[in-house]
């Protein structure tokens, strides 16, 4: 999966980016509060993807 399809999923499910690390960017699901790294890389596992959106879910 391409990341920016990635994020673009990960902000319409109303999660918000929170900082910048060394490899990462990591986003938090306010509603939740449960934070989550993403890869800067710009093709990521269909497997990753899969569980990033999961854990980010409501």
């Amino acid at each position: 999966m391409k990341r920016v399809d990635l994020i673009r999923q990960i902000e319409d499910n109303g999660c918000v980016f929170v900082r910048h690390g060394p490899r990462h960017d990591w986003y938090l699901n306010p509603r939740t509060g449960v934070h989550q790294p993403v890869p800067r890389h710009r093709e990521i596992n269909d497997h990753l993807a899969r569980h990033i959106l999961s854990m980010l879910k409501d």
